[in-house]
């Protein structure tokens, strides 16, 4: 799996709809209307995200893996 930082995650997302609702320290929040999913993307600078965590977020926003590439 490719590694992304949670800034770069935060674009990709931002990309397919999902709008930024609170900032909460480090951890940004997302929301997209029409869902109950909540997304807390932690944004560390450029640190990558955790694969464990990132295939958390994939599965919850429903991204296949290949939208890192």
């Amino acid at each position: 799996m490719k590694s992304i930082s949670g800034k770069d995650f935060a674009r990709l997302i931002e990309r397919h709809g999902w709008t930024l609702l609170r900032i909460h320290g480090s951890d940004h929040i997302y929301g997209k209307p029409g869902s109950n999913v909540r997304l807390l993307v932690p944004i560390h600078g450029n640190q990558p995200l955790k694969v464990g965590l990132l295939n958390h977020l994939l599965k919850s926003v429903g991204l296949p893996e290949t939208e890192l590439e």
